[in-house]
């Protein structure tokens, strides 16, 4: 077997993908690909009827370009507010997951550099100096917690762990901070350090045999179990971006979870919850369940050049087309409940990636897809200008980012394409 190695390439945007082959419409690959080796996505099949589909409401006018500017000052200036800690220094992810009773540092990590990254990426950083101190901090906060043996090592012994959540996104946010030379000097020895050490990590963390990423591994993290399509394409985004900016990432294990994310396909083009897709549990792979997590996955499929434009299209359409059945599950207690088993923390994560994927669209097809998911986000503002789909109070802080960076999609980071090659 040949090895592989990663390649890097030009940092100039991607925004759009020519015709069903995906040629880059600006820029080089991130990673090279040794592409003919790899099947042709599935053909897409024809949706049955589903009784159980309700039709969606009628969509209402988009906010404006003034009124999302408006939105977005508030939001920030809330997710600032809110950092708590020491220093204060973090925006914990909370969930229904505790470890001896405490929210787990995956989730402490993981929420703070959402968080950050958010203040960092969106418009008007450089002349806040509130939004630069707390991403300071926040900087701070994740470069000395990935140090963290006990809390962030790879010595896991549980079935269910969200240390890998940490890991991926102390990554995305790093390697931009890195990229905008924005790096605080005190840390920036740690930074180059706390970046390898996560991709290590995430090597030790993949699923044996099958590739990619689940948090929950009932047979345990030295055993092979069913790959998260939710997680493995968020992760993978974050690798992609590493490896284009410099870093040394293992494009087997790359491809490994590539070939995962393809197995967890449906013939409907839809994508289980975890596993493989061939054969769904009931309702597991149907289209108003699967929609916060499709889009993410054929995102990054089509960077990887293992997608087609109508599949990508497809993914974004059902996550708006089938948006209601997630909203009945925002900010509910329970976790995978009703018909489809629907968790409430896709909700926002599935707004952005459903936004960034629709940026990979024809430029001719964007404007209508965006408006229509910046009027889904403008239903779950609340009045105190923040998102949240959690019960908890904190977990606002996550939802406001994500769904300021659904509205900002268009502008946030280039997307990093990927490949292989046989040294």
């Amino acid at each position: 077997m040949h090895g592989r190695r990663s390649t890097v390439g030009s940092q100039a945007p991607l925004r759009g993908l020519a015709l069903f082959g995906f040629v880059c419409a600006v820029g080089q690959p991130a990673i090279a690909q040794d592409s003919a080796q790899k099947p042709a996505p599935p053909e897409i099949a024809p949706q049955p009827d589903r009784a159980e589909t309700k039709p969606a409401d009628p969509m209402k006018p988009p906010p404006d370009s003034a009124t999302v500017d408006d939105w977005t000052a508030q939001g920030l200036a809330a997710i600032v507010a809110h950092q708590e800690g020491d220093g204060p220094s973090e925006w914990p992810y909370e969930g229904v997951y505790r470890e001896r009773g405490l929210i787990p540092y995956g989730y402490r990590i993981g929420g703070t550099a959402i968080c950050a990254a958010t203040l960092l990426e969106l418009p008007g950083y450089e002349k806040d100096e509130a939004r630069q101190q707390a991403v300071a901090r926040a900087a701070k906060f994740v470069v000395e917690g990935v140090q963290r043996e006990k809390e962030m090592g790879t010595d896991v012994r549980s079935t269910y762990d969200v240390r890998g959540w940490g890991h991926t996104y102390a990554i995305a946010f790093l390697v931009e901070l890195e990229a905008r030379q924005a790096v605080p000097s005190d840390l920036a020895a740690d930074v180059k350090k706390v970046i390898p050490l996560s991709i290590a990590a995430l090597q030790k963390l993949e699923i044996p045999g099958d590739g990619g990423w689940n948090y929950s591994r009932p047979r345990g993290f030295q055993a092979a179990g069913p790959t998260s399509p939710f997680m493995t394409s968020a992760t993978l985004l974050a690798l992609f971006s590493a490896a284009a900016h410099g870093y040394e990432v293992d494009a087997e294990m790359v491809d490994r979870a590539l070939d995962a994310l393809e197995r967890a396909r449906t013939p409907m083009q839809t994508y289980v919850y975890a596993g493989k897709g061939a054969k769904p549990r009931a309702n597991d792979g149907a289209p108003e369940g699967n929609c916060a997590r499709a889009a993410s996955a054929e995102l990054v499929l089509a960077l990887a050049g293992r997608s087609n434009l109508e599949a990508l299209r497809v993914a974004v359409d059902q996550f708006i087309e089938h948006w209601e059945w997630l909203e009945q599950r925002r900010a509910k207690t329970g976790t995978h409940e009703g018909p489809f088993k629907i968790a409430p923390y896709y909700f926002y994560f599935g707004h952005e990636q459903a936004a960034l994927a629709a940026e990979l669209l024809p430029e001719a097809e964007r404007a209508e897809r965006r408006a229509r998911i910046h009027e889904l986000v403008a239903r779950t503002r609340a009045e105190a200008g923040t998102w949240n789909d959690r019960i908890f109070d904190r977990s606002a802080n996550y939802g406001t980012a994500m769904a300021l960076r659904a509205l900002h999609a268009a502008t946030l980071p280039v997307f990093h394409t990927y490949s292989s090659v046989a040294k």
